[in-house]
């Protein structure tokens, strides 16, 4: 009895031990047209080319084969075979496990690809071939339509163009329906655009809704995208989403961009590549963002994501930088009250920018051997003089480095001394963490409270924001 239910066992094992996947990979190479040099194994990594990320070689015999492999567990997506040229490539399909043979003439490539015991793989090079057809039709209708002579040619083309796109988006679909659980059906959800419904929409007052098309566009976005699938963080899709949808589709307001920053960490959290990009990406983007105020967001998800652990592949230097640059931007986000400053003016008096008593305050870090400096001081200057003025500003200039004669007589040369100009001869302030000044010209903006109204202006928009804070109060009955 015991014999034949070890027996039973062993037997049962034996059968469910070819069931249990393997990590890793092996992919053996058939490349004629190739010998005697390396082939480099490489993966997508959120952006398109030239971005790519080695993981693997393997030297091709005299006979054009090669084989590559891993017993490593390897996450799926969008790979890359590159030749020693670093020119020569073509791209196909791996998950882990994948066990497959690649056949291909190197002169003819990306063309004559064929693979053997990998169907998704057919499937991805049937789209390739697909997308060379319709990419060839594009281009033929795109140059019939730049010599159409009449609005009638130009129309049945366009309808042609449009004709043609939705076999693509169909090709895509069908697969889907099809195969929805692939690694193909992530990608080809994630390159998923909205289409906005034709005809005219009506908001619930009778009105007809002209932002319709926007607010439709933004709330499908994401439709199509597997957030649940950390494959696609290994192919050139997502970094593209990102761009768009972060910096043209949100407002370009810090509370918006924050709001849509936690979604898309939400939505990404559990899957450890895309969460990670994702936190790193905005983060980045909202630090060497142009758009003022947009600073915020970086103390934000510096704060409310880093410093509560969720940047994991950071190592306490690493995370250092990240603490060190929100704490030095922190005392001058837009809406705190400036820092006070207390130096030295041209009287040798002590200069206080409290003592500043003004509708809005120009607070204007420059330097007098800084070439930049010198073009736009006095052309923020000739703003101030002709508008500027009137409208009860002043301001506040510290020199931050140069000969103390030569910013003395730069003030005389421009006649800038109807502004408050100090120094700190004994560098005993701390304006420049205070201010975020590591490079001139720095012009911040200041109301009557001296709260920060807005930052790293120059001449030619300073004005602009002051009508725009006139505006808002106005329409807010102040």
């Amino acid at each position: 009895m015991k014999k034949c239910t070890i027996l039973a066992l062993l037997a049962l094992t034996i059968m469910v031990q070819p069931l249990i996947a393997k990590d890793g990979y092996r992919i053996q190479l058939n490349l004629n047209g190739a010998k005697d040099s390396m082939v480099f194994l490489a993966h997508y990594y959120g952006k398109p080319l030239p971005t790519i990320y080695k993981t693997d070689s393997a030297r091709i015999d005299k006979n054009g084969r090669a084989i590559l492999q891993s017993k490593e567990y390897t996450l799926g997506g969008i790979y890359i075979l590159m030749l020693q040229d670093k020119k020569t490539y073509l791209e196909f399909l791996l998950n882990n496990g994948d066990d497959f043979i690649i056949n291909a003439d190197v002169a003819k490539l990306p063309d004559g690809v064929t693979f053997k015991n990998s169907e998704e793989n057919q499937h991805f090079q049937q789209y390739v071939n697909f997308l060379t057809g319709f990419s060839k039709k594009q281009e033929g209708l795109q140059q019939q339509l730049a010599s159409a002579k009449t609005a009638t040619d130009s129309t049945q083309i366009r309808n042609k163009i449009f004709s043609s796109g939705k076999d693509l988006i169909n090709f895509r679909r069908d697969y889907v329906k099809r195969n929805p659980h692939s690694l193909l059906a992530s990608i080809f959800g994630a390159l998923e655009v909205p289409e906005i419904p034709e005809g005219d929409h009506f908001l619930p007052n009778g009105k007809k809704d002209s932002l319709f098309a926007y607010h439709y566009y933004k709330q499908h976005y994401w439709d199509g995208f597997n957030f649940q699938d950390d494959r696609l963080i290994n192919t050139p899709i997502y970094e593209q989403k990102l761009d768009e949808y972060i910096n043209k589709v949100v407002p370009p307001i810090e509370d918006s961009v924050i709001k849509e920053s936690d979604w898309l960490l939400t939505k990404t959290r559990g899957q450890k590549e895309l969460f990670k990009y994702t936190l790193w990406w905005l983060t980045r983007n909202a630090e060497n963002s142009k758009i003022m105020g947009m600073d915020r967001v970086f103390v934000y998800l510096v704060e409310n994501y880093f410093m509560k652990g969720d940047a994991y592949w950071l190592d306490n230097e690493g995370l250092g930088k990240y603490y060190d640059r929100a704490a030095k931007i922190t005392p001058n986000l837009i809406g705190r009250v400036a820092p006070e400053i207390k130096m030295m003016g041209l009287d040798g008096k002590e200069k206080t920018l409290s003592s500043i008593k003004a509708k809005y305050t120009i607070v204007a870090f420059w330097d007098p051997t800084c070439g930049h400096c010198t073009k736009e001081i006095p052309e923020l200057d000739s703003v101030y003089k002709a508008v500027l003025k009137q409208k009860d500003v002043k301001v506040f200039a510290v020199r931050t480095e140069g000969d103390v004669k030569l910013w003395k007589d730069f003030i005389q040369k421009n006649k800038l001394t109807d502004w408050t100009n100090v120094y700190d001869p004994e560098h005993q302030s701390n304006y420049r963490a205070m201010y975020d000044v590591y490079s001139t010209p720095v012009i911040y903006l200041l109301d009557e409270k001296k709260i920060i109204r807005g930052k790293r202006l120059d001449h030619n928009n300073v004005l602009e924001v002051i009508n725009m804070l006139e505006h808002t109060e106005k329409n807010s009955g102040k």
